[in-house]
């Protein structure tokens, strides 16, 4: 665990038992690629939020734990997802579900854990809540499609490229702190703020995370290096470093992109570096993490809400 994890430790201990609890199946496989990836862990960052907002906001009741674990099941189906439609091998430092059970149970169970989510919901019995996580799930399905038929298409604009990001990325951050002030009674502009800072998290978490890619290493990462490029994913540093590139480096990322081919994978992180890619894919995330310590000056002055400032801080900060 991470030091603010330590703020709403009991919290997050009782999400955890929770979460283990609702993977129940009759159905063995189920059950098994669900603890696979629920206890492969991660940095859980999204049930956090929802913990750190609902405290910060002084609520004092239980459902908040139901939320935190609806959010983690929304965000575990995506990924089950993701690494299908990526052909994805490694996650987390582990090999990832398609590759232990192959594409089709890792859909079915991905599957599972949104309907799983939706049951969780309708108990909660809060059409707010309801409105604001069925609304977020369609976004991040827009998102996921848009990202599909941007593969391999070096045109992309930044502009394009933030659009996919935050319906992908930051909607689930920004919907985890919002579902945490209707469950607080928050009125309208407490909901937004919460809203935009945790889309902002969201935001400045992608970015860092598309720029690691070009500069971090498998172990750390968790994740195979380069795995973008092979997946002919556009981001943002490639996006600017053709910007800035010679025509010949132009025409290498293109080929890249368009084939995607990671063998040049050194040469470009090169040209990335050169035409200061990175620094403007990082700078990028700290001006969404400005944005977003400052969406916190409505709550009180608490560790919870100094555990949110650490949180958009390590979205900027971390390694892996």
């Amino acid at each position: 665990m991470l030091p603010f994890h330590n703020t709403v430790a009991d919290d997050f201990t009782e999400v955890n038992d929770l979460i283990i609890r609702q993977l129940h199946s009759d159905v063995g496989l189920v059950e098994n690629i669900g603890h696979y990836l629920i206890e492969a862990g991660g940095k859980r960052l999204r049930p956090l939020l929802v913990l750190l907002s609902a405290r910060a906001l002084g609520y004092q009741g239980k459902q908040h734990l139901d939320l935190a674990a609806i959010i983690e099941f929304i965000h575990s189906a995506t990924l089950l997802h993701d690494d299908v439609v990526d052909t994805s091998t490694l996650r987390r430092g582990r090999p990832t579900a398609n590759a232990q059970w192959g594409n089709a149970p890792s859909v079915l169970v991905g599957d599972f854990l949104y309907s799983r989510s939706f049951q969780m919901m309708v108990a909660i019995g809060d059409m707010d809540v309801m409105a604001i996580l069925s609304n977020t799930t369609n976004v991040i399905a827009e998102g996921e499609v848009q990202q599909l038929i941007n593969a391999k298409d070096a045109s992309l604009s930044e502009a394009g490229y933030l659009d996919v990001i935050r319906k992908k990325t930051a909607v689930l951050f920004a919907a985890a702190c919002e579902v945490a002030a209707v469950l607080a009674g928050g009125d309208a502009t407490v909901r937004a703020e919460l809203r935009e800072y945790g889309l902002e998290v969201g935001m400045a978490f992608q970015l860092v995370d598309d720029a690691l890619d070009y500069k971090g290493d498998a172990e750390t990462l968790g994740k195979n290096v380069g795995d973008d490029l092979a997946e002919g994913k556009p981001t943002l540093p490639l996006i600017y470093a053709m910007s800035r590139a010679e025509p010949h480096e132009r025409d290498l990322i293109r080929h890249a992109i368009e084939q995607g081919d990671a063998s040049q994978l050194q040469e470009i992180v090169a040209i990335v570096e050169k035409t200061g890619a990175m620094e403007y894919t990082l700078n990028a995330a700290r001006e969404a993490v400005s944005r977003a310590l400052a969406k916190l000056t409505l709550l009180p002055d608490t560790p919870y809400r100094s555990a949110m400032a650490e949180v958009a801080q390590f979205a900027l900060a971390r390694d892996h």
